[in-house]
C-alpha cells in the first residue's frame, strides 16, 4: 500500500517520482484512489488547463513542446498530459508524444506524462480529470492536455479544459473536417500550424469564414482568434500564449472561468456516480429478476423501457439509504 500523505507531500515539493506514482494510482483505479483524491482536493484549483486538439499530423506534439518552452521562459511550472493511442497488445500508451518532447525531460519545472486511451472515445483517457488534479496539486501553473488526435470525435476536451485550442494545417482538408466535426463549436483559439507551407493563408481565410457563418455574438463576447505558427521553429508561439492569456483574463473578468470549472466538477461527479451505478447494475446480470424481465421482453409481454423502469425501481429499493 502506498503512503498517500507522503506521496502528496513529495509531489508538492516537485518530486517527479511522487507525481508519477500518484498518477499511476489514478490510472490503475487503485483501491486507494478515494484516499488520493481526498488528500488532493484542498490543494487544487489554481492551475490553468489548456486543451490542445486537432487531427493527426497537424503538429500537436511539436506545438505543445513549443508552448512548454514559452511558459518556462515566463517562469511557470508546466505539466503535460499527452494522451496516446493504446497499444493493442499491452494496453499502454505508445509514447510517441513523449519522444517528441524529450528536450524538456531534464527540466525540473516540467512534468510530462503519456496516458493511454484504453479504448475511451473522445480523444482523452478516462483518468484524465483525476490526473489533471494530481498535476494541479503538484504545483503546476499551466497544464497542457494534448488529445490523441482522433479527428471528428475529438470534442471531449472542451469539457475538461479551461481553454480549448484547435490546431489545423494547410493541405490536410482540415477546414472540411472542422465543419463536419463540430470542432468549430469547441475552439476558443484556432492555430494554423505549418504556416510556411502553401495554402496556409487560404486555410486561415476559410476558417475565418466558417467562424463567421451563423455568428450571433453580443458585444464583448469572445471571438476565437486565428494564429498562424511554425511550431517546429517556434514561430508564432508567443502570439499563441498571448491569445491564451487574453482568453483567460476575459473569462476571469466575466466569471466564466469559475463557471467552466463548476461544470467540469459536476461532469466529473456525474461520471463517477454513473460508473458506480453501472457497476451495481452489472452485478445483477446473474440476478433472477433481470433474467425474468429479459424473458418477458423476448415474449413481447413487456417493452424494454418498462423493463428498465422495473429494474431501476428494484435496484433503488435494494440500495435503500446506502451511499453510492
Amino acid at each position: 500500500m502506498a503512503d498517500v500523505p507522503a506521496l502528496v507531500g513529495q509531489a508538492r515539493e516537485g518530486r517527479p517520482r511522487a507525481v508519477a506514482r500518484l498518477i499511476s494510482l489514478v490510472e490503475g483505479a487503485s483501491p486507494q484512489l478515494r484516499e488520493v483524491m481526498a488528500a488532493l482536493a484542498p490543494l487544487t484549483g489554481t492551475a490553468y488547463v489548456v486543451g490542445i486538439t486537432g487531427s493527426p499530423g497537424v503538429g500537436k506534439s511539436t506545438s505543445t513542446s513549443a508552448l512548454v518552452s514559452a511558459y518556462r521562459r515566463m517562469g511557470k511550472r508546466v505539466g503535460v498530459l499527452a494522451v496516446d493511442p493504446s497499444s493493442p497488445f499491452s494496453g499502454g500508451a505508445l509514447l510517441g508524444d513523449r519522444v517528441r518532447m524529450s528536450e524538456h525531460a531534464s527540466d525540473p519545472g516540467v512534468y510530462i506524462r503519456s496516458m493511454a486511451t484504453r479504448g475511451h472515445l473522445g480523444g482523452l483517457a478516462w483518468a484524465a480529470p483525476q490526473a489533471i488534479r494530481v498535476l494541479d496539486a503538484a504545483g503546476c501553473d499551466v497544464i497542457l492536455v494534448e488529445t490523441v488526435g482522433v479527428g471528428q470525435s475529438e470534442v471531449e476536451i472542451a469539457s475538461q479544459a479551461d481553454t480549448s485550442m484547435v490546431l489545423l494545417a494547410p493541405g490536410m482538408g482540415d477546414g472540411i473536417q472542422a465543419a463536419k466535426a463540430g470542432i468549430l463549436e469547441i475552439g476558443d483559439i484556432y492555430v494554423v500550424n505549418k504556416a510556411d507551407r502553401d495554402g496556409a493563408d487560404a486555410t486561415a481565410r476559410e476558417l475565418n469564414h466558417m467562424l463567421g457563418l451563423g455568428e450571433s455574438r453580443a458585444p464583448g463576447d469572445w471571438r476565437p482568434p486565428i494564429v498562424k505558427t511554425v511550431a517546429a521553429r517556434g514561430e508564432g508561439t508567443d502570439e499563441v500564449v498571448e491569445a491564451l492569456e487574453k482568453h483567460r483574463a476575459w473569462m476571469e473578468e466575466r466569471g466564466i472561468l469559475a463557471e467552466r470549472r463548476r461544470r467540469r466538477a459536476a461532469h466529473e461527479v456525474e461520471t463517477i456516480a454513473v460508473t458506480a451505478l453501472r457497476e451495481r447494475i452489472g452485478d445483477l446480470r446473474g440476478d433472477r429478476r433481470l433474467a425474468a424481465l429479459a424473458e418477458r421482453v423476448v415474449a413481447g409481454a413487456l417493452d424494454p423501457y418498462a423493463a428498465a423502469d422495473e429494474l431501476v425501481a428494484g435496484l433503488t429499493e435494494r440500495m435503500g439509504s446506502r451511499t453510492v
